[in-house]
């Protein structure tokens, strides 16, 4: 099975860009199954129905999230129903799901704690979730989107998973990493996948305007930049039979 994960979709122009490649990156490479951080689609902050309901249109099957998925309110009652989309499973008693099996693949969204808000522990949530699949009988593909700040933290949770799950692969920094490698156990391994949206950006969002927060240390809104987009993204292949990662690559495009 071939999958593919799209970092954090940034704004109006990430979305673009997933509309613009993804239809024909699926033809190129032959994948089957997409999944796509979007919790930073509706204006760089948070997500509504209506931007997943654009990324699902355009080829994603699921959809993650990670600190943001709370910033638009009218997407809380999607949460539990209605929309292929996850939040982080590590969040005490929220509302929503932290994991989804769909078409063969078990996705779960975890979220780191260093320099983060304090939640459950990711490693052990893991280890319950794993243990409850386990008992039910569920797909042996399980692709983890660990939304988190520290590589540190990262790493030692694909460390953690090596052998457990089909892939770790990080979110959340907007900065893509070039140490994507299969783990001596089998468990693909990435620190950040990257983002989707504008190219001469920081982070996606308009470098003046962050330049300026930086220069006065005054706090002021973030606009989406604007101009030609990255599609930062990361392609794993998977044996359905054992779960083992076969292979990963990252999968860049610049769409104008």
């Amino acid at each position: 099975m071939r999958i593919l994960m799209i970092g954090d979709v940034i704004g109006k122009p990430g979305r673009e860009a997933v509309r613009a490649v993804l239809p024909g990156l699926k033809r190129e490479k032959s994948i089957d199954f997409v999944i796509c951080n979007g919790e930073n689609t509706a204006g760089g902050f948070g997500i509504t129905a209506d931007t997943a309901s654009e990324l699902l249109e355009s080829g994603v099957d699921v959809l993650t999230s990670g600190n943001h998925i709370w910033d638009k309110k009218e997407i809380i009652p999607f949460l539990d129903e209605g929309l292929p989309l996850i939040r982080p499973a590590n969040y005490p008693d929220a509302p929503g799901r932290g994991y989804l099996h769909h078409g063969g693949v078990t996705v779960v969204n975890l979220m780191g704690r260093v320099f983060m808000t304090s939640l459950d522990c990711p490693f052990r949530t893991a280890d319950a979730l794993l243990k409850q699949w386990q008992e039910e009988g569920e797909s042996k593909v399980i692709i983890v989107d660990f939304h988190a700040e520290a590589t540190s933290e990262k790493q030692a949770l694909g460390w953690y998973l090596d052998g457990r799950v089909s892939g770790v692969l990080g979110t959340h920094t907007h900065v893509g990493t070039v140490d994507a490698r299969i783990l001596p156990k089998g468990t693909a391994y990435l620190t950040d996948v990257g983002m989707t949206g504008p190219l001469d950006s920081v982070i996606g969002s308009d470098k003046d305007a962050v330049l300026e927060r930086f220069l006065t240390s005054l706090p002021h809104r973030l606009p989406v930049a604007t101009g030609p987009c990255v599609l930062n993204a990361v392609l794993v292949d998977v044996d359905e039979e054992t779960g083992k990662a076969l292979s990963i690559e990252r999968v860049d495009r610049t769409v104008d």
